[in-house]
């Protein structure tokens, strides 16, 4: 097979199991909470209101599979999904990071969840880290990337509503991310360029979490 019809194959793999099964599993407001690790894992991560949620329902095809709000900060637990019947992966829809609208100690609670979870979940293949095409990576971006450095927890930047700016400017800003994402020694060298309403990029995304949990 050539690199194309390789590529074509891994995206109708993934559009026909995310076609199947995928159902919500449990959510964790603790460690103690969470699943059995007994397959892997693909998380998705990103600064509150990143529009995560939005892109967890597009990827997975389903209008309310993950909650979506206007308020950041409304995901305050680890959300777990299955995927595939027979189970062939799980996905993790994360806390938000960097703003919510809660007391600063429930805030802090999220964070550690979040650090804890990423450091030490051995079925976890490949963490997402969305970021907004609209802003591009900001500080708190980069606290969460060098925490996954540190941790050797591979991830792969996903730039979220990139129907929002002009063709040239989310251009610039992909190539900014690749840029940075390059200096990193846990990160994926391939960023990609997502729009939940307009379903640009969301074939490619299937094939690449597909991918990692395969890893």
């Amino acid at each position: 097979m050539t690199d194309a019809a390789d590529n074509d194959a891994a995206i109708e793999e993934a559009r026909r199991l995310f076609a199947g099964p995928v159902a919500f599993l449990k959510s964790a407001p603790t460690l103690e909470f969470l699943p059995e690790p007994v397959v892997a894992e693909v998380a998705f991560a990103g600064r509150s209101n990143v529009g995560k949620s939005s892109l967890l329902n597009a990827l997975t095809g389903r209008n309310a599979l993950a909650r979506t709000s206007n308020t950041p900060g409304r995901t305050q637990e680890l959300n777990f999904f299955d995927v595939g019947e027979p189970l062939r992966f799980r996905l993790v829809d994360m806390p938000g990071y960097g703003f919510a609208k809660a007391p600063p100690e429930v805030v802090r609670k999220w964070r550690y969840l979040v650090n804890d979870f990423l450091r030490g979940r051995d079925v976890l293949k490949r963490t997402l880290v969305l970021i907004d095409s609209r802003h591009g990576i900001k500080d708190v971006d980069r606290d969460i990337m060098t925490m996954l450095d540190k941790a050797a927890v591979s991830y792969r930047l996903v730039l979220t509503k990139a129907d929002k700016v002009k063709a040239t400017e989310l251009d610039d800003v992909a190539q900014r991310t690749a840029d940075e994402t390059r200096k990193r020694p846990a990160a994926h060298p391939d960023i990609i360029a997502t729009s939940s309403e307009g379903g640009m990029g969301i074939a490619e995304l299937r094939a690449a979490v597909v991918e990692a949990a395969a890893l």
